[in-house]
């Protein structure tokens, strides 16, 4: 092997191409220098230098960097460039920090309120329920259409009547099974889902002093193609079934009472707070408490607005007298009614649940109904002072069948007034919760264990205890009750009714029903 092929190879042939040390060492290594004859010439640890950058280099032929004292400007593009990344970087940072400030605030939110999305479930249940209703009356109604219809009979016996030849092979229609699908019949009074979608549905309730059957879950529909109108109750078993009943049949009614008494409904005469009435006797499936009374009087509790003014649109409804005159009669409650809340301040719940303690008292027969006189001894005897002449005023609105009686009930509502649907709603829900049994009362010892006063402004300030607080609450609403271990739906309804005449806002009431029942 020559030196020109070690030097292709890259070996050394001299000493000065072998590799140098850092020029900072004033002694390069030797060769064959090692750690252990390193240790024998110093026994001592050794003290590490001062590190100078300034003569790490690369190579003998690398210069040493020196840095100027005084440098040009930076160029335009280059400044340019840095101002971008800064801007780019402040922006993304403070980005950043609003997302985290929105979560966490988020998160602090959810914390604070469940009851947020307990609202959303609540009103995602409420969507579900109208939903599964609504497909039920569809089901039943195009099911029932041709089925029910006279004219398949009429038909049927015309072909039954039709002499049929011996040698035939066809059997008589009398033996062959005959289904829906196999009839080629066309009658003139089926229904389509495109008519039956012309409709408006809304939630209603029983105006009862019975509290199975004031919380029944009642969903209706009026349908414009024929006027008529159908009534379903919405029943709930546990937790996971559920049952969807006709409670009303479908057909064409009129007004049973008022100044409509005997026009038929119509699309003006759905609105939230409006009654409708039917006679009880018309409906025979109804339960035997609701038969007890002649009128069944049901109030729309809430309504599908977006359907019934588009409705209102395509059809055109003449304004008539009767409008004037319920105007009229509202206008002439209303009167009565400012009287008496300023005669009622601050002592409206013991005036309206004594009076329904009295009423009931009077109520011999058990029919709710008492005359004219029995209600102008109740207003004296609890100090209530209405004129002569708005008296009789209100007695000829109400009683309009000239039977010389009136429903207590009634009469509390026209001349009081009562909350409205909203407010009516929570008072219902709070019931409903207490009366897990649906038999219509609840015991004192559980509204006891339900009842809950730790957030009590009172509670909370010190200047009463929860346990002061229950024990007036349940001394107040047992002292008006028929029964002592006992609070109805009637009465529980009458302590809240009296209570509302002193809260202005709704969602003030609704916290004071929400906090101790934890609706």
């Amino acid at each position: 092997m020559n030196l020109m092929d070690l030097e292709v190879k890259g070996v050394a042939t001299s000493p000065s191409n072998q590799i140098q040390s850092f020029s900072g060492r004033k002694k390069p290594l030797q060769k064959e220098w090692t750690s252990k004859s390193w240790t024998m010439q110093n026994p001592c640890l050794p003290v590490v230098p001062r590190l100078d950058l300034g003569s790490l280099v690369g190579s003998d032929d690398e210069e040493e960097d020196v840095i100027p004292e005084n440098l040009p400007a930076s160029a335009g593009k280059y400044k340019l460039k840095c101002q971008q990344y800064k801007t780019e970087m402040k922006e993304g940072y403070k980005w950043y920090s609003q997302r985290n400030a929105e979560k966490t605030k988020s998160n602090i939110t959810h914390e604070q309120s469940p009851r947020n999305k307990i609202d959303d479930m609540e009103i995602v249940a409420a969507e579900k329920k109208k939903q599964t209703v609504a497909e039920q009356v569809m089901i039943d109604q195009l099911s029932r259409a041709v089925i029910s219809d006279p004219e398949q009979n009429v038909t049927t016996e015309k072909q039954g009547s039709a002499p049929i030849l011996p040698e035939s092979n066809i059997a008589p229609l009398r033996v062959r099974k005959r289904t829906l699908h196999e009839t080629k019949i066309r009658t003139q009074s089926s229904l389509t889902e495109n008519m039956l979608s012309h409709k408006v549905q809304f939630d209603s309730r029983i105006i009862s002093r019975n509290g199975r059957d004031a919380c029944r879950e009642l969903i209706g529909f009026f349908f414009t193609h024929d006027q008529s109108l159908t009534i379903y109750e919405y029943r709930q078993f546990g937790k996971n079934r559920t049952n969807v009943l006709p409670f009303i049949q479908k057909n064409i009614y009129s007004h049973q009472r008022g100044r409509r008494k005997g026009k038929q409904y119509q699309l003006g005469d759905f609105y939230i707070g409006a009654n409708l009435t039917f006679l009880s006797s018309d409906h025979p499936r109804l339960s035997e408490n609701i038969k007890e009374n002649t009128l069944l009087i049901l109030r729309i509790t809430n309504i599908d607005q977006i359907a019934l003014d588009s409705l209102r649109n395509d059809s055109v409804e003449h304004e008539d007298d009767i409008n004037s005159q319920e105007a009229n009669d509202r206008l002439a409650f209303k009167a009565i009614q400012d009287k008496l809340k300023e005669q009622l301040h601050k002592r409206g719940v013991r005036i309206l649940t004594g009076l329904a303690k009295y009423f009931q008292q009077l109520d011999k027969e058990g029919n709710g109904l008492l005359d004219k006189a029995d209600f102008e001894h109740a207003l004296k005897l609890f100090h209530l002072e209405v004129s002569e002449k708005d008296f009789e005023s209100s007695w000829l609105i109400l009683n309009d069948n000239g039977n010389g009686k009136v429903d207590y009930g009634e009469f509390k509502r026209a001349i009081f007034g009562e909350m409205n649907e909203y407010r009516k709603s929570f008072v219902r829900k709070a019931f409903m919760k207490l009366d897990f049994n649906k038999t219509g009362s609840v015991p004192i010892i559980d509204i006891r264990k339900c009842y809950c006063a730790k957030k009590h402004p009172q509670v909370i300030s010190g200047h009463t205890t929860e346990e002061e607080i229950k024990s007036s609450f349940l001394e107040t609403l047992k002292g008006d009750c028929s029964k002592s271990d006992g609070v109805s739906y009637g009465e529980f309804e009458d302590y809240y009714e009296g209570l509302s005449i002193e809260i202005v806002e709704d969602e003030d009431f609704v916290n004071i029903l929400r906090t101790p029942w934890g609706i």
